[in-house]
């Protein structure tokens, strides 16, 4: 399931608005390349914070 700035994994809540939509955008990526939502979130919650500079 996509998501999107209105709905989101409970993991992604805490993120800061720019990193969450980031993450948001990584993770639907990963979706599309047969990545598992369990594996998809992390990711993207690390990239998405590299990718910003809120490491």
């Amino acid at each position: 399931m996509p998501w999107n700035k209105n709905d989101y994994p409970d993991s992604m809540k805490n993120l800061d608005k720019d990193v969450r939509g980031k993450a948001i955008e990584i993770a639907n990526a990963l979706l599309e390349e047969g990545y598992e939502d369990g594996k998809a979130i992390p990711i993207a919650i690390d990239r998405a914070k590299k990718s910003v500079g809120n490491d």
